[in-house]
């Protein structure tokens, strides 16, 4: 084998090499990670789901997953729509002292100008 073969077959392994280091290992990283999140789920854990509604576990089977969304409302989800847990502390409402981003009753926005802030 010369040495033009040798590097006409370098190129292409370490192509394969950097594919495998930058795409597939974290790839399958995030997957092993997202399994060990969804078998670890327990009742009473505050979760955001793939779509990003938020609720609390409720009930849980081998497949899916009761989540109260609301008062009285309860979905029944694939474990797999689960992001992620949300953090007590967020799950609570974050920081107390952050100002309010409600809007006024007449929906209209708080710019300065006195006009309306919507689009």
């Amino acid at each position: 084998m010369s040495s033009d073969d040798l590097a006409s077959l370098l190129l292409p392994l370490l192509l394969v090499v950097v594919f495998w280091l930058l795409i597939l290992r974290p790839a399958r990283r995030r997957q092993q990670e997202a399994a060990r999140l969804q078998r670890g789920l327990t009742v009473g854990q505050r979760v955001m789901l793939s779509s990003g509604i938020f609720g609390t576990v409720v009930g849980l089977a081998d497949e899916t997953l009761d989540v109260d969304v609301a008062t009285g409302v309860v979905l029944t989800v694939a474990r797999q729509a689960v992001a992620r847990v949300v953090p007590a502390e967020e799950a609570l409402g974050g920081d107390p002292e952050r100002e309010s981003t409600e809007r006024p009753a007449d929906g209209r926005g708080t710019d300065t100008d006195g006009g309306d802030a919507r689009p």
